[in-house]
């Protein structure tokens, strides 16, 4: 367990910025609130084996006594860096990133199921989408009832999806929440 270096955290910020915007001031100043300290002080981001957390800086204090191949994990596991040195976020970083989401878009009841199955959203499962994105920004993908599904890639801009056809590519999935189920033995 280790801080990140500076090439680290810039790839790591700028995957972060394209999802929150400016809002990734809130995660960096973030006070925390775990640990029985009196003051458990801030957040911050630690990498062990190539995995990148958010964790409190409580936590990494005791982390400091678990030695390190002992050390599974600790706090949320934002992403991890592939073995070309990419950063890529997992789908752990939805809480975070739905809390601090710049871009949101909202799915139908009747494509929920599809998104979660792994499927890219189409504009006819498409219930509301927020004004000014942009292709190719981040977007976090919720039900109508606000519970974040997932995130991806916004494949077209908000004015070029009200004229599309209902079976245009809108969102190109990233991570949504049945990685829990697929993948169970990755994560």
């Amino acid at each position: 367990m280790r801080p990140l270096d500076e090439a680290e955290t810039t790839q790591v910020f700028e995957k972060l910025f394209k999802f929150t915007g400016n809002n990734l001031k809130n995660l960096v100043d973030s006070p925390s609130h775990e640990g029985p300290d009196q003051n458990p002080g801030r957040y911050c981001f630690r990498l062990h084996k190539n995995r990148v957390y958010y964790v409190s800086e409580s936590l990494v204090k005791r982390a400091t006594n678990v030695k390190r191949e002992n050390l599974v994990a600790m706090g949320t596991n934002i992403g991890k860096f592939t073995k070309s040195g990419k950063f890529h976020l997992t789908i752990q970083a939805l809480n975070l990133l739905a809390a601090n989401a710049k871009h949101k878009v909202w799915l139908k009841p009747t494509s929920e199921m599809s998104f979660l199955y792994g499927n890219d959203v189409v504009k006819g499962g498409l219930g509301r989408i927020t004004d000014n994105i942009n292709a190719y920004d981040g977007v976090v993908v919720f039900s109508m009832s606000d519970l974040p599904l997932g995130f991806g890639i916004a494949a077209k801009s908000t004015q070029d999806c009200r004229k599309m056809d209902p079976n245009g590519l809108v969102v190109i999935r990233q991570a949504d929440t049945g990685e829990y189920l697929r993948n169970q033995d990755d994560l």
